[in-house]
C-alpha cells in the first residue's frame, strides 16, 4: 500500500495558474510561488463584491481518539465529490505547523486519495506564512524589552508581561527561560517563556481579520503587559502596529493549491484549536465562498471545541452563515468511546459501538443548538463489519440525522458521492437558521456556563480564585464583552481527557482567564493545555530523508 507522500508524489497536478483560471481568479490577482502554489490578492474581493456567495459547509467531528477520525481527509474528499456531482466547489483548510510535522501528530493535508498537493511544500515552509507570524510575534517581544531597557516610560511591570516569544517547533527546553542575562546592555533580567508559533495571538488575529486595515487595528489592540497600576499596555502604545502589519502583508493573502483531483483549495492560517479558535482564516473562507457553488471548510478537533468556536467566534467576526455541518466519525473511534481498548478495535463489537454512540449523539445535538442541520460522515476503515455499519446507520436514523458512508481515503471523490448528495440534499431544503449560542454582552461567567452546560453537558463551572480576580480585572478595564474561547482537552467533553463518551454530572474548573484583545476573544483555561509541545521519544523527523534527486521520503 502506498504511503500518503508516495500518492502525492504521483499526483498529476495542473499548473496553479490553470487551477486559478478555472476557479475564476484573474492572472493579475495571482502571485506565483513556483508552478503549483500561489497567493491570491485581496483585490479579488473588490472585483467580486456583488457576486453571490456559495453555500458554506463546515466539517467537524466527534471527540478525537487514537483510533482516528479523518476530518481533514473527509473535508478534501467531500470537496472532490461535490465537484464530481457538478457542484463547483472550493476548499478552505488550515496550514500545518512544523512542530507537529516533525513530532508525532503529522501534517494537515488530508490522506490517501483525498489530499491537497504539493503535499511536501504545504507541510514544510509553504509560502512562508508561519515564518512571518513568528517574526511579527518576536518583533513585538523585542519591542517590549527594548522599551523597558530604554527607560520604560509606559511604567510596564516586568512581573506582568503577558506576551510570550514563539518558535514553530516542538522544543520543551524553551517552555521556561530567563532573558536579559549578562551585561547591563542586554536588558533587564526576567523570566519568560516560548510557545509554538501557531499558539501566538498574532496567528489568531490574522485569521480573524477582514482586511489589512482591520489586521493593523487588531494588532494594535493586543494586550502585551500591565503597568504597576494594573492598567493594560497595548501594542499600539509601543508604536509597533504598523511594523507588525508590514511583516504580515503577504501572509494576509490566502494560499491557493489543489487537491489530487484538481479541486481548488485555500490553505491559510492555522491557530491552535485549544487556546485559539482552530479554524483557517476568514479571508480564505470568504474567498472560497466567492468562487464556488459550495465552500467546504473545517474546524479543529471535535465539535465541542472547533465547531463551537467556529460558530461563536469566527462566524461572528466574518459575518458567515453556514448552511450545513458534516460530523465525521469512525466505527473504530466510537467503539473506543464505548470502552474498547485500542488494541481490540479490529474485532466486531456492536455493543461497544452503541455505547460509544453517545458522543456522536451529543455532537449532533450541539450542532442543532446553533440552528444548523447535520450530516454524519461514517469514515470507513477496512476492519468495519457489515453488522457494525448497519448498527450505526440505525442509530443515526433513530436520531433523525442523515448518515453517509465515506470512502474518500481509498477512492477519492468517488468514495464521497453519497456524502456529497446528502449534503446537497439538506442544503437545498434551506433549513439552516444559524444563530450564536450566547450574546457577547453577557458576563464572562454567564457565557462560560452556557458553553459548559449546553455544549459539554456539564453541571457547573468552578472558577479558581485566580480566575475570579482575572475576570474582575477584565471587567474593570472593559475587555469582558468578547466571545469566549475555551481551552480544554480535545479528547473529552469534560476537562479530564480520560472521560470518553458523553459523561454526565461533572463540573468544569476554569483556572485562568486571559484576554486576546487583538484576536477578539477571552481565553478560559481548563486542565493542562500545552502551548509548547515536546518531541516524542522517536520523532517523525527521524524517519524523514531526502536523496540526491530531491525526492523526500518519510513525510507521512
Amino acid at each position: 500500500m502506498l504511503t500518503d507522500i508516495q500518492i502525492a508524489q504521483q499526483a498529476k497536478m495542473k499548473y496553479i495558474s490553470e487551477i486559478a483560471e478555472e476557479a475564476g481568479i484573474n492572472s493579475d490577482e495571482l502571485e506565483m510561488y513556483g508552478h503549483y502554489k500561489a497567493k491570491v490578492s485581496l483585490d479579488l474581493f473588490d472585483r467580486l463584491e456583488k457576486q453571490e456567495n456559495g453555500k458554506l459547509i463546515l466539517v467537524t467531528a466527534i471527540n478525537p481518539t487514537p483510533a482516528g477520525e479523518g476530518k481533514s481527509t473527509t473535508t478534501v474528499g467531500l470537496g472532490q465529490a461535490l465537484n464530481q456531482i457538478g457542484k463547483k466547489t472550493a476548499i478552505a483548510l488550515r496550514e500545518p505547523s512544523l512542530g507537529p510535522v516533525f513530532g508525532v501528530k503529522g501534517g494537515a493535508a488530508g490522506g490517501g486519495q483525498a489530499q491537497v498537493v504539493p503535499m511536501e511544500d504545504i507541510n514544510l515552509h509553504f509560502t512562508g506564512d508561519m515564518h512571518a507570524i513568528t517574526t511579527a510575534n518576536n518583533l513585538l517581544s523585542a519591542a517590549i524589552d527594548n522599551h523597558i531597557h530604554q527607560g520604560n516610560t509606559l511604567d510596564i511591570d516586568t512581573r506582568q508581561i503577558v506576551w510570550k516569544r514563539v518558535m514553530d517547533m516542538n522544543d520543551r527546553a524553551l517552555r521556561e527561560v530567563t532573558v536579559g542575562l549578562g551585561p547591563k546592555g542586554n536588558g533587564f533580567t526576567r523570566q519568560d517563556s516560548f510557545m509554538i508559533s501557531v499558539a501566538s495571538e498574532v496567528m489568531a488575529t490574522l485569521c480573524l481579520a477582514n482586511s489589512l486595515a482591520d489586521l493593523k487595528e487588531r494588532l494594535g489592540n493586543i494586550v502585551v503587559a500591565y503597568t504597576r497600576k494594573n492598567q493594560p499596555v497595548l501594542a499600539k502604545e509601543l508604536n509597533i502596529q504598523g511594523a507588525l502589519a508590514l511583516v504580515l502583508k503577504d501572509a494576509m493573502k490566502p494560499n491557493l493549491v489543489q487537491t489530487l483531483e484538481n479541486t481548488p483549495a485555500f490553505i491559510h492560517g492555522g491557530p491552535f484549536a485549544n487556546i485559539a479558535h482552530g479554524c483557517n482564516s476568514i479571508m480564505a473562507t470568504k474567498m472560497a465562498l466567492k468562487l464556488g457553488d459550495y465552500a467546504v471548510t473545517e474546524a479543529g478537533f471535535g465539535a465541542d471545541l472547533g465547531a463551537e468556536k467556529f460558530l461563536d467566534i469566527k462566524c461572528r467576526y466574518g459575518g458567515l452563515k453556514p448552511d450545513a455541518v458534516v460530523i465525521v466519525g469512525t466505527i473504530r473511534a466510537l467503539k473506543m468511546h464505548g470502552g474498547v481498548d485500542k488494541k481490540s478495535l479490529e474485532a466486531e463489537n456492536v455493543d461497544a459501538l452503541k455505547k460509544g454512540f453517545v458522543n456522536l449523539k451529543k455532537q449532533v445535538e450541539n450542532i442543532r443548538k446553533f440552528g444548523l442541520p447535520a450530516v454524519v460522515a461514517m469514515n470507513r476503515f477496512p476492519t468495519d463489519t457489515e453488522e457494525e455499519i448497519k448498527a450505526l446507520r440505525a442509530l443515526c436514523e433513530d436520531l433523525g440525522v442523515d448518515v453517509a458512508l465515506s470512502e474518500v481515503f481509498t477512492k477519492g471523490g468517488e468514495g464521497g458521492i453519497e456524502l456529497a448528495e446528502k449534503v446537497v440534499g439538506i442544503v437545498e431544503k434551506g433549513e439552516a437558521d444559524y444563530k450564536p449560542l450566547y450574546e457577547v454582552e453577557k458576563s464572562i461567567p454567564e457565557k462560560v456556563e452556557t458553553i459548559v452546560k449546553e455544549i459539554y453537558g456539564g453541571d457547573n463551572v468552578v472558577f479558581t480564585g485566580k480566575a475570579e480576580k482575572q475576570i474582575q480585572k477584565l471587567e474593570e478595564i472593559g475587555l469582558d464583552k468578547l466571545p469566549i474561547c475555551m481551552a480544554k482537552t480535545q479528547y473529552s467533553l469534560t476537562d479530564d481527557p480520560t472521560l470518553l463518551g458523553a459523561p454526565e454530572g461533572f463540573d468544569i474548573t476554569v483556572r485562568e482567564v486571559n484576554v486576546s484583545a487583538g484576536a477578539g476573544f477571552i481565553v478560559c483555561l481548563t486542565g493542562d493545555v500545552m502551548t509548547m509541545p515536546g518531541l516524542p521519544k522517536v520523532p517523525s523527523a527521524e524517519r524523514m530523508d531526502i536523496d540526491e534527486e530531491g525526492t523526500i521520503t518519510g513525510l507521512f
